[in-house]
């Protein structure tokens, strides 16, 4: 199964970066939430700003933020990557050879998950370019990665679940609009928790995002991070692959 899930995840990696359209799509989106998202308390004083958020430039506390909800919305293309190989017969045409199903959920989740990867060296160079300062070190950095691209496969997971017995061109869209806005503003990804009314606090606890958050913010900016956020990572990505196993048995057909 290794060998097939390994070429339905180079076709997804392949498919995707040969669209220039999709590739300029994934850096201007969080790009545009990092210069004017992240510079829109540009004018709040610099002691308020330090109070709220721990530093006094923002976009230092929102980049691990956007970056995790970058993973998120990354993750509605393994939902559609389903869809489109339905309507194609491409589907039809994988299930017919001996790769298990699993393989397809596997190679398909995988993918969506690595194309959020990308992103992150462009995103650190903006940072940069508006005065952010890291003070990190190599393993920390690796930990943080994988930390994303496990927040990847996780939500992957949950899109390709949710669309896996539709045809429907609409439904990532539906599901996209059903799921990102609610996590990400209930995540410590843009604001933190102690910002959020109570019922707020309780969902942030639960909240994947919050955790590749948090360790990023603190992997990057010289604090020793809490590696118990990556083990609640991993656990969420263990949980939502089983799910997606289950669900691929179940009702994963070429129709």
């Amino acid at each position: 199964m290794i060998k097939e899930t390994y070429a339905i995840f180079l076709r997804e990696v392949k498919r995707t970066y040969r669209n220039k359209a999709v590739v300029a799509m994934m850096f201007i989106q969080p790009l545009m939430w990092l210069v004017f998202f992240g510079n829109s308390l540009a004018r709040l004083p610099t002691s308020l700003l330090t109070s709220l958020f721990g530093t006094n430039n923002y976009i230092s506390f929102l980049l691990p933020g956007e970056l995790a909800t970058g993973m998120i919305l990354i993750g509605m293309f393994s939902s559609m990557s389903m869809i489109q190989d339905k309507r194609f017969g491409f589907l039809k045409r994988m299930m017919v050879t001996k790769a298990p199903k699993e393989a397809i959920f596997f190679g398909k989740v995988a993918g969506a998950a690595a194309r959020g990867i990308i992103q992150i060296p462009v995103m650190v160079v903006v940072a940069m370019l508006f005065g952010v300062t890291f003070n990190t070190n190599a393993f920390y950095v690796f930990v943080w990665i994988c930390s994303l691209f496990l927040l990847g496969i996780g939500m992957s997971c949950v899109y390709a679940i949710i669309t896996m017995r539709s045809r429907d061109w609409q439904t990532p869209g539906v599901v996209s609009n059903l799921i990102n806005l609610p996590l990400m503003f209930s995540s410590q990804a843009l604001f933190p928790a102690s910002l959020f009314p109570p019922w707020m606090q309780t969902i942030s606890a639960f909240n994947p995002i919050s955790y590749a958050a948090l360790f990023g913010r603190e992997a990057l900016f010289g604090q020793a991070p809490n590696f118990l956020y990556v083990l609640y990572l991993i656990i969420f990505c263990a949980v939502m692959l089983v799910l997606g196993v289950i669900a691929t048995r179940r009702w994963l057909t070429p129709e």
